[in-house]
């Protein structure tokens, strides 16, 4: 069904009737989630890659059971059986302790959830940017007699973040595209907005490619604000020819 460009404005207006704001709430629960999975994400996978290289082998074992397994089973099925079957066992678990059972909301599920998935992804960048940190830099901290916390605050940490920002950036804009499939479990993010005013004005291509855009305009921000984050952490580092 063609609309004129007037019919266009009216639909994408902020306010009702249109479904601007609809879609820009959408965007906003898109970021928050994608920002909090992602903040989880960052610590599991620092924990993770400092347990893979502790040399601790029991640790290791675990850790590579837990990246694996993550990595090989799709995002859209973790979250549906950690959302039903997690709450399930939770209550159960509540119930035998004569405690009232809960319910999670879709947001604290979708924040959870894709943290734990993006914790093994992101276990694996930081264990490689770790990898990449000359050996001799981490022995002579040693030989300063550096305790293992300022060694990681003072050499480890600033020498491993230019190597692990790239994969880093990947892994943010992966996340914000895997926040649609929080839908499954029925919070409102900015997929589920579109699919919910093209299903009620029937212009779906309308919604859709302005959804598209908003997708697009967050893909450049992020960019950008990762530029300008690499640009910081190499500092007084030589540019590439």
């Amino acid at each position: 069904m063609a609309v004129t460009q007037q019919g266009i404005l009216e639909l994408l207006s902020p306010y009702p009737p249109g479904w601007g704001g609809v879609l820009l709430w959408g965007a906003a629960s898109t970021v928050a989630i994608s920002a909090g999975a992602f903040l989880i994400g960052l610590v599991l996978g620092m924990g993770g890659a400092l347990g893979k290289l502790s040399g601790n082998r029991p640790l290791r074992l675990l850790l590579d059971l837990y990246t694996t397994a993550i990595r090989a089973i799709p995002e859209l099925i973790l979250i549906v059986g950690l959302y039903y079957a997690g709450m399930d066992g939770l209550n159960l678990l509540l119930a035998t302790l004569n405690l009232p059972a809960i319910e999670m909301n879709g947001f604290a599920v979708a924040v959870a959830v894709l943290g734990f998935v993006q914790g093994a992804y992101t276990t694996e960048v930081l264990r490689g940017a770790i990898l990449a940190i000359p050996v001799g830099q981490i022995e002579a901290a040693k030989a300063f007699g550096m305790t293992p916390m300022l060694r990681f605050r003072r050499v480890v940490l600033p020498a491993l973040l230019p190597n692990a920002l790239p994969g880093l950036a990947n892994l943010w804009m992966s996340i914000t595209k895997d926040s649609a499939l929080v839908a499954v479990v029925g919070y409102q993010e900015l997929a589920l907005s579109t699919r919910l005013a093209g299903a009620s004005t029937k212009h779906y291509f309308v919604f859709f490619l302005a959804s598209a855009f908003l997708y697009l305009a967050l893909t450049l921000v992020s960019n950008v604000v990762f530029s300008l984050i690499e640009r910081r952490v190499r500092r007084g580092q030589p540019k590439p020819a």
